[in-house]
């Protein structure tokens, strides 16, 4: 599986799980919301990782997620 088709699934699916949490909690615009904080969250995560910066907690690299 390709890092755009890996992007993609988990993009579309965490703005489907967002859309079913929002329903949910009856505001449909909330579960978007959180799932785009997620989404970002697990963006930076995974380039970071893919990077091989993951886990580097020092003063020259920066800070970890």
């Amino acid at each position: 599986m390709s890092r755009r088709t890996l992007r993609f699934l988990v993009t579309a699916g965490l703005l489907i799980l967002g859309i079913v949490i929002g329903l949910i909690f009856q505001n449909v615009w909330l579960g978007i919301l959180l799932a785009a904080i997620v989404w970002l969250g697990w963006f930076i995560g995974y380039e970071s990782r893919r990077g091989r910066n993951a886990g580097v907690n020092d003063e020259d690299h920066g800070i970890e997620l």
